[in-house]
């Protein structure tokens, strides 16, 4: 039984503290295990970030490779028709998407929406290569301008940040339905010479009807309100 250093009174081994004198306890087999380092560290440590420049060449090399290798099975597997270049123009589209970032500091969001038509652009164009068609310039290409105007205009007004989000929400409808009308409007003329309106105008309508309620909640602010509790905005 282990005593007191201090008075000398009898203690039971699981005391930490004499009941007399409060003097502590001390355990020799205890001091040696708790001179051993803990199980758990104590330092805090932190995971060193991925360098982009060497993910951005891992995306690239992986790209690259996929379009090599079917340029090369091309070379066995119908020869006479140029399908690896579908795969060399999603390579490139991917690569201007995820890894051009990658490589730029900052870009803005002006920047990335080029970035992003561009890429579609040249993913068209080389397909339009593979089919030998002139389609790109007479079909693709406007309707690709559309889309841009489209987007760049709704990127601006929704940079706004006192816009609330049913208002967005309606230019975001509202763009829609004004790029079918732009879509049927080329593939009309490029197919049949002449516009002859038709499904755009019922996906415009469409557009058009479900705007008139998102604004009347917006001037309603009892709806407003209720809307916001309901769908969490």
């Amino acid at each position: 039984m282990p005593y007191c250093v201090n008075c000398g009174v009898e203690l039971s081994a699981a005391a930490s503290v004499c009941p007399l004198c409060h003097t502590p306890v001390w355990h020799p087999a205890e001091a040696e295990e708790t001179a051993q380092p803990p199980f758990f560290p104590t330092n805090r440590e932190e995971v060193r970030p991925v360098s982009k420049r060497a993910l951005a060449l891992l995306a690239s090399a992986m790209l690259a490779s996929a379009a090599l290798c079917c340029r090369i099975l091309n070379f066995f597997l119908r020869p006479g028709q140029d399908w690896w270049l579908y795969v060399a123009g999603a390579a490139v589209m991917l690569w201007i998407w995820f890894v051009a970032p990658l490589l730029a500091r900052r870009i803005p969001l002006w920047g990335r929406l080029t970035l992003d038509v561009f890429a579609v652009g040249i993913y068209l164009f080389v397909i339009s290569l593979a089919t030998g068609g002139d389609w790109f310039f007479h079909l693709a290409l406007p309707i690709l301008s559309v889309a841009a105007v489209l987007v760049f205009s709704l990127s601006f007004l929704l940079r706004d940040r006192r816009r609330s989000r049913l208002s967005g929400i309606a230019l975001t409808i509202g763009t829609a339905g004004l790029f079918a009308l732009g879509i049927e409007f080329f593939a009309d003329r490029y197919l049949f010479g002449d516009w002859k309106p038709g499904w755009s105008l019922v996906v415009l309508t469409i557009c058009i009807a479900l705007i008139i309620p998102l604004r009347v909640v917006r001037r309603m602010p009892s709806l407003r309100d209720e809307a916001r509790r309901r769908f969490h905005m």
